[in-house]
């Protein structure tokens, strides 16, 4: 489950990241390298920890470390992980301790072979599964969900083949979740069937690849073949020949997040056959259709609202507006998610830390100032202020997405409620907060029609407060209910 944490190291003023998987199955070469390049490309899901998995035919080599990618791995690391077929894990902590112990992906041998997983999500229901799998006698190591899913498949295992081995899995999990496995040398990817969280196929010249993003199959020098379905199994071919495909489980609706087109996804994915940049300079136009107002500049809150803003100024200049996009602020990208900002002060400081502005660019005009989302206010109150310091006359702030007022549970640390600035706050409050000319959102039918999604095949819990999990406390958006558990018998080992 979601659990409460010291948001000093996340991402300055933005929700903190989900986890990011991979898996390969090749012909004829050492799956560890493609893994390792894989990760690098994945690295802005998560920095907490990585590692790889794999397996060379007889037995299972794994390592797994906290830290960044390259400070994760060395070259004798990744020599002794040998074997043609692989899965790695980026992960930024939604469900379980920041430790070792629930670093990915999590293996473990048992009398049906050997298991790996690497889990990008977050259950609902773990805790009543961890509690019914102890009491069939299961050990647990760590506090994360993805244990959970690995002793339930691994006792699945026991009493059927791997393809109903994970139906009956998948039966009873709930929750989001985006899935690598390796069972013995075999590789597969699963992908939860509300589609929650991303993952792809690509092919390789030498094999397949699975991964929550094409900009890892990019990065391979491969192809991307498709999405892999809400409730799809794929299961890769040892030798890299090909895949096999199974629907073993189907929704009326899927719940794709919303927030990955916003802000997880690099703007060179491709999601739902669309390049994510593309998407981000839609919504951008649509920003300026719904919200619109004539400045002398607009300017992104870099990284992430760069493509907004792109959309945004070329929308206006269209409708005859003076507005001209220029890079107002500047990031140093030395100051990192390891910066530790144990007080609100130090917290605010480090805005400054982390972005300068352009005083040329800025001072004596008025200013739109374009993010991608607003979660706590502080940072956002700091960059208007940072501008006006510099010279701006006026600062108006636009954001990319609806406004934030319920925490996620499906593998995003969001904050509670008391910590969203807009969970109880009119959008005049916040503008008063924030200390900015105007504030304008942009509304979720807007995000709907550039995603070409029905808002009922959307999670838009955290914009609406209804959620597409039967979730304790929380009203949902669709006819939904956790699976029963505890219903059957022990399992004979």
């Amino acid at each position: 489950m979601v659990t409460g944490r010291d948001d000093s190291h996340h991402h300055i003023g933005g929700p903190t990241e989900k986890c990011g998987v991979v898996g390969v199955a090749l012909g004829g070469r050492d799956a560890a390298r493609p893994l390792y390049y894989s990760l690098y490309a994945l690295q802005h899901r998560g920095q907490e920890s990585a590692g790889i998995v794999t397996h060379d035919g007889f037995q299972q080599h794994s390592h797994v470390q906290m830290g960044l990618v390259g400070d994760a791995f060395g070259a004798d690391d990744l020599d002794g992980l040998k074997g043609e077929a692989g899965i790695g894990h980026v992960r930024y902590p939604t469900a379980g301790d920041v430790s070792k112990s629930c670093a990915q992906p999590f293996a473990v041998s048992f009398k049906s072979g050997s298991l790996g997983l690497a889990h990008n999500g977050n259950l609902v229901n773990a805790d009543e599964l961890r509690d019914e799998l102890e009491n069939f006698g299961h050990a647990f190591t760590s506090t994360g969900d993805t244990e959970v899913i690995a002793h339930d498949l691994a006792r699945n295992l026991l009493e059927e083949d791997l393809v109903r081995a994970v139906k009956r899995t998948m039966e009873r999990i709930h929750g989001s979740y985006a899935l690598t496995i390796m069972h013995d040398e075999t590789v597969l990817g699963v992908r939860d069937p509300e589609g929650n969280r991303p993952l792809c196929i690509g092919k390789l010249d030498d094999g397949y690849v699975l991964a929550s993003e094409s900009a890892a199959i990019d990065t391979l020098d491969g192809e991307l073949v498709r999405d892999v379905k809400p409730g799809e199994l794929v299961v890769l071919d040892p030798d890299g020949s090909g895949f096999d495909s199974y629907q073993l489980v189907e929704r009326d609706n899927t719940a794709h997040c919303f927030f990955e087109h916003i802000y997880f996804a690099r703007p060179d994915s491709v999601m739902n056959d669309t390049l994510v940049y593309e998407v981000r300079r839609g919504l951008g136009r649509k920003l300026w259709d719904e919200n619109g107002v004539d400045t002398d500049v607009v300017m992104p809150v870099p990284d992430s609202g760069r493509a907004f803003a792109s959309g945004y100024a070329e929308a206006a200049q269209e409708d005859d507006a003076t507005v001209e996009f220029a890079e107002g602020l500047m990031k140093n990208r030395y100051v990192g998610r390891t910066f530790i900002m144990p007080t609100q002060d130090e917290r605010e400081r480090a805005v400054r830390l982390k972005l300068n502005p352009i005083k040329s660019t800025v001072e004596g005009k008025s200013v739109t100032l374009i993010d991608d989302s607003i979660v706590r206010g502080t940072t956002s109150n700091q960059l208007v202020q940072l501008l006006y310091d510099a010279g701006a006359t006026e600062v108006h702030m636009r954001i990319g997405a609806p406004p934030i007022v319920a925490p996620c549970y499906m593998g995003i640390n969001m904050a509670t409620r008391e910590e969203l600035i807009a969970s109880d706050k009119s959008v005049e409050e916040v503008r008063d907060t924030i200390d900015a000319d105007s504030l304008g959102y942009l509304s979720i039918d807007a995000v709907a029609e550039v995603l070409e999604k029905s808002r009922a095949d959307l999670c838009l819990g955290c914009v609406t407060g209804e959620y597409p999990y039967d979730i304790d406390g929380e009203a949902t958006d669709r006819d939904v209910s956790r699976p029963v558990v505890g219903a059957e018998a022990p399992l004979s080992d």
